[in-house]
């Protein structure tokens, strides 16, 4: 039986390591104590509460899928809102209905929240008679040279105001970076494919609704037990499948042999080979660019120029009379024009989800951090829960102490997708499969982020490896 190591036991590994574990000797490698990467959840309060990623996306499948797979899709639940603000002009301001990835197609309702200008809901009606193409989206090639970055597609067809108080405080919050320099194609599919079927963007949108099937699916899922329950069943699937899972295991290089690979790794201050057949890569992709550079160094030089984002997920149980505003949404965000010193988006987990409700302490979830702002990954803990407080008491009316608080630190933790990111990973994996046969890359810094996109990822590359095995 042919032997496939895994390198990285985060979602994307794992789900690789399940679609190939009995079929394959599987063994799945580790350098961190925990498996799951940023897929984590830990008692706070009392409660299990994720310390990153709380739900998944329901309407793609890859999600739901695993859940029956593990046994879980029965214990599946949705947020009790879809209700959310932003902080906008010393406000918070519901966001209005119609908004798709922050872009609004009712008009009516954007008036009526009361967040943009009268020149933006002139914006709105100019879009909708647009008749002449006003960006270059119609090159032959979407993923690569032709893709643009969000913002320059939203401040051209609309304008800067929309862009800057809706669309970027929502895009821009998915990977802690700047929407002005996020690739069109990688993090805003939807957008782009409206945006290339008619030169109105809301007229696109507007029928793409209309096309959908009609549904009563939620749009996210996520579980009362956190969701690395999802890790914990995978790896006991892959377990009973005859896999192999090694924590605190270092990977410091792979060689090729006749037939594969031979990963050379360090456990604890041993030094332990593996002889494997196949290779799948499903680390960051500055530790892949570390472990190609023999192989392809320019791929690697590629890779290792993947910017990353450092965030902290800091999570605070508060007494409800200490706030003044009612926590009578799912959160909120703040725009562009409304920055605030450290706080960049809070999720009111205890009323978005049913089991984390209580009648007298609210959990929050703050984040803060972004690509090329660290700041509030360089304060010490008191500094930061110093630095939120004051921003809470400015959007929410905090005037209490915190309960209690739990600081996450996730350094290099998002990958940065500039325009044409997708062509340049393509590009990478024809490069690999001519120069390095039997080894495959996978994960968050190549094909989107988000669990679905992961667990995705780790199923291509199971699926791939299959068909260059027979």
């Amino acid at each position: 039986m042919p032997t496939v190591v895994v390198i990285g036991a985060g979602i994307t590994g794992l789900a690789a390591a399940l679609d190939l574990a009995g079929d394959f000797n599987v063994v799945v490698l580790d350098a961190d104590s925990r498996i799951g990467g940023k897929v984590m959840t830990s008692e706070f309060a009392g409660l299990p509460v994720d310390c990153a990623a709380d739900a998944f996306l329901a309407r793609v499948p890859e999600g739901q899928d695993l859940c029956r797979r593990l046994g879980l899709f029965e214990k599946l639940v949705s947020p009790t809102t879809s209700s959310a603000f932003i902080w906008v002009d010393e406000n918070l301001r519901r966001l209005p209905e119609g908004l798709v990835l922050g872009v609004p197609t009712d008009a009516a309702a954007l008036r009526a929240a009361n967040i943009v200008s009268e020149q933006s809901l002139q914006a709105i009606e100019n879009d909708l008679a647009r008749t002449e193409w006003c960006d270059r989206l119609n090159g032959p090639d979407p993923l690569g040279a032709d893709d643009i970055s969000v913002g320059e597609l939203i401040r051209g067809r609309l304008n800067d105001e929309i862009h800057e108080k809706l669309v970027s405080p929502l895009l821009s919050g998915v990977n802690a970076g700047n929407a002005d320099q996020l690739s069109l194609a990688a993090g805003a599919a939807q957008l782009a494919t409206a945006a290339r079927q008619h030169p109105s963007l809301i007229t696109a949108l507007l029928a793409q609704k209309e096309k959908a099937p009609p549904t009563n699916q939620p749009v996210f899922y996520g579980l009362p037990t956190g969701t690395e329950t999802l890790i914990q069943k995978m790896a006991e699937h892959i377990a009973l499948a005859g896999g192999e899972i090694h924590t605190n295991t270092t990977v410091r290089s792979l060689s090729r042999q006749a037939n594969g690979w031979i990963v050379q790794s360090e456990q604890n201050g041993e030094r332990r080979d593996y002889d494997a057949d196949f290779v799948v890569l499903a680390a960051p992709a500055f530790v892949a660019a570390d472990l190609l550079d023999t192989f392809v160094p320019d791929v690697a030089a590629e890779m290792a120029r993947l910017d990353y984002a450092s965030v902290a997920m800091v999570t605070l149980a508060i007494e409800k009379r200490s706030l003044d505003h009612p926590l009578d949404g799912s959160g909120f965000l703040v725009a562009m024009t409304s920055a605030l010193p450290t706080l960049t988006a809070c999720s009111w987990a205890s009323t978005k989800w049913a089991h984390l409700q209580n009648d007298d302490v609210a959990i929050l979830r703050v984040s803060a951090g972004k690509f090329g702002d660290d700041h509030a990954l360089a304060l010490t803990d008191d500094e930061l829960l110093s630095a939120l407080h004051t921003d809470l008491e400015r959007t929410i009316g905090l005037h209490g102490s915190f309960r209690e608080s739990r600081i996450t630190r996730w350094r290099n933790g998002l990958p940065q997708f500039t325009p044409g990111h997708l062509g340049r990973v393509e590009g990478w994996r024809q490069q690999l499969a001519v120069e390095v046969p039997n080894l495959f890359v996978a994960g968050a810094a190549y094909d989107g982020l988000g669990l679905p996109a992961c667990l995705r990822q780790g199923s291509n590359a199971a699926a791939s490896l299959r068909r260059q095995s027979l």
